[in-house]
């Protein structure tokens, strides 16, 4: 298995992982969207909430030029911690919420 093709399944399984875990309140669905073709990874929270319409991402990722970028993280675990304990190195995990100036000042990829 090469190394895009490593990243795909410890993405993938991680995204299934997330998406195993339940909001606490309110009848809210938790989705893992896989699409392995596009390399673009989701974790989305679909329901209610009381009255409260809920429909959002919880988690983003994508595999991009051969590295995983990190779009969004609105965990309490977060992600890039999980990608280190999986093995990706951090030259290969870009923090894509931060700009890319600020990107520098993080130990883990620029782009």
């Amino acid at each position: 298995m090469d190394r895009v093709d490593n990243y795909r399944e410890i993405v993938r399984r991680l995204i299934e992982e997330y998406a195993s875990y339940k909001p606490s309140h309110g009848e809210i669905e938790t989705e893992a969207i896989v699409d392995a073709e596009k390399d673009h990874y989701e974790v989305m929270h679909v329901g209610w909430d009381g009255q409260r319409r809920v429909h959002g991402c919880v988690l983003h990722v994508d595999i991009i030029g051969g590295k995983i970028w990190i779009q969004y993280d609105g965990t309490t675990r977060p992600i890039a911690e999980e990608l280190l304990s999986a093995g990706v190195p951090r030259e290969d995990i870009v923090l894509g919420f931060h700009p890319a100036n600020v990107r520098q000042l993080t130990d883990f990829a620029v782009g």
